[in-house]
This record gives structure tokens, sequence and C-alpha cells, in this order.
């Protein structure tokens, strides 16, 4: 993977993202189609993605954009086995340009691993939009999540940033890293969107919340049976879509991104960045802790992620089959 160049990347990302758009309605989806692995996003497909966003900000046929997945899914974060080199505790110094949409060239070189700025560079990129994280931030059309299964990680920033989320009852909303790092990209998000009280029981567990739960702290707008997902979606894009003239939604999403940045949003982002690029100075309590850049892949990082999950009550673990297993 180290090898590819960023375009080859996006290039290959394209099978994994559809994009269609309906003129007659102004309605667009964007499609995650990587059911195999949940939906997961490798580097291409998040560049691509923000691509994809930018570029139905500027169309003047789309007036909403749906994001769902396909298969069980809406996604579960970030593709874990593409960032091995930058978590390893090998001191051997990697490029991560392909991460910033550099193409690798012998003209441009990246921080060496033990400086703050392998690490902080990249964090603090993931504060902008151009880095996949955070583009529905800056979309001023107005967005909707479909959530099912796992809205997991990187996902889960997309349903905090969206305008609005309809989830099915199934759902589970949380982000893994809380267990293994201890933070993610947009902290400050969800800490407005839940509530801090709220927030903080997800953040210090480690555990994911039911679609009902989230609807409680105001994350979601509806949640609806399964079955009856794709309706209820369709229902809440036609009735934006018929809302308003395209301009009056931009003034819209305009006055609420000012709110949003008095808040703090993007501040949020920026102190976040700082924090997650501390990550190689934190130290485990006790051998058996489990932290992303220990090695722990002589046994498959998958497995000692779902081995960790079993320490946990069922209804707090992450995976449906964890959930399933009774102690």
């Amino acid at each position: 993977m180290k090898e590819k160049e960023i375009d080859a990347l996006k290039e290959e990302a394209r099978q994994y993202i559809r994009y269609d758009k309906d003129k007659s309605t102004k309605i667009a989806t964007l499609t995650f189609a990587r059911p195999d692995k949940q939906n997961s996003t490798t580097i291409g497909m998040r560049q691509l993605y923000a691509d994809l966003v930018h570029q139905a900000n500027i169309d003047d046929d789309v007036k909403v954009l749906v994001l769902r997945g396909e298969g069980k899914h809406f996604g579960a974060g970030g593709d874990l086995p593409e960032q091995d080199d930058m978590l390893s505790a090998s001191e051997e110094d990697v490029s991560l340009l392909h991460e910033f949409g550099i193409s690798n060239k012998e003209d441009v070189r990246y921080p060496p691993k033990g400086s703050y700025r392998f690490l902080h560079g990249l964090t603090d990129h993931y504060a902008k939009a151009r880095a996949g994280n955070r583009p529905l931030q800056e979309f001023k059309k107005i967005s909707i999540i479909e959530a099912k299964g796992y809205c997991y990680g990187w996902h889960f920033y997309q349903a905090g940033d969206a305008d609005l989320v309809v989830s099915s009852e199934e759902a589970l909303f949380g982000h893994p890293a809380f267990r293994y790092v201890g933070w993610g990209p947009r902290l400050w998000t969800w800490i407005e969107m839940m509530g801090v009280r709220k927030f903080s029981e997800m953040w210090f567990t480690g555990r994911p919340f039911t679609a009902q739960e989230m609807k409680e702290c105001d994350f979601i707008n509806s949640v609806v049976p399964l079955e009856k997902l794709e309706a209820e979606t369709a229902k809440y894009a036609e009735a934006c879509a018929r809302t308003r003239p395209t301009d009056t939604i931009q003034v819209q999403k305009t006055f609420l991104e000012m709110y949003k940045q008095y808040r703090g949003e993007y501040m949020g982002s920026l102190m976040t960045g700082f924090v997650e690029g501390m990550l190689p100075m934190m130290t485990n309590d006790r051998q058996d802790d489990v932290q992303l850049g220990d090695d722990v892949f002589g046994k498959g990082l998958n497995n000692i992620v779902k081995d960790n999950d079993l320490n946990y009550p069922p209804e707090w673990r992450l995976s449906y089959g964890g959930r399933a297993k009774k102690d």
C-alpha cells in the first residue's frame, strides 16, 4: 500500500463508492459499497468522498445529499490495516504523504517517526474537509444520513456533521478508538450533539449506544424498523427537496455554520488533532492493556479487538457477535 500514489488509491476507491443524482428532484445519493468489509473506508475512499461532497456542494442539480451504506451496515469506520505503519511501535520511518493527497515524490520528505510532526501533522490534517473527515461540515446543501447496523468511527463523524440522521432500530453508534486510543477527530462535535453527560458515558466506557439512546439525546431525528428505513429516508429527502429554493438553503446553512463556529466546531477539531498527536506519549497501566500502536499484530489486530470486547458486559460490546454471547 505504501508504494501506491494517491491518484491510484482514489481510482481504486471508485468501485466502493456510488454517486447518483436525480435532476428532477435534486436529490443525490452517495452509497458506500464495500459490504464485505462493513463499508470501512480506505484512504482513497475518504478523499474521493471529500471530492464528491465538494462536487455536490457546487452542482446546481443537487439540493439534498443522502448518504447510505450497502448491505447490513452504514459503516464500521476507517480501514485499520491501512494504519499499521502509522500506529506501529517500530522506529522505521514511513511516509504518510498519500494521506495528504500528495503522491510519493522524491523531492517531498515526510517528517520522521519520533518527531511530533509525524503524527500531529496527520491528526491536524483530519480537521480539514479535504482529508475526508469533515466535508459535511462545510456542505451548504442538506445532508441526510441513513444509518443502520454499525455507525462507528469515521462513519460516526459523518453522522455528527450531517443535518439529519434517520436510523433503523438495531443500529449502533460509537467509536472503537475510545477503547484503544482514547479520542477521535470529531470529539467537539459529538459533545455538542449529545451533551456532555451522555458523551462522557460513551467516551469513558467505550460502549456503543443504541439508536433509541441516540434519539433520546437528540442525535437522531427518526428511528424506524429496518424494513421501513429507506421509505423514511425518502420521506425526509423529498420534503427537504421541496421546501424553499436552494438559495434559501444556502443562507440557512451559512447561518448554522456561523453558529457552529461560534460554538467552536473548528477550534474543537484543531484541539483534538493536538491531543491525538500526543498518542506516542501515552503509556499503559498494565501489560495486557490494548492500545493501538502496541505490538499486537502477532496475534492479529482483529483477534485482539474481539477478545478484548468480551471483557465488557454483553450489552456494552461493540460487535453484534460479541453482544449475542452470554457470560
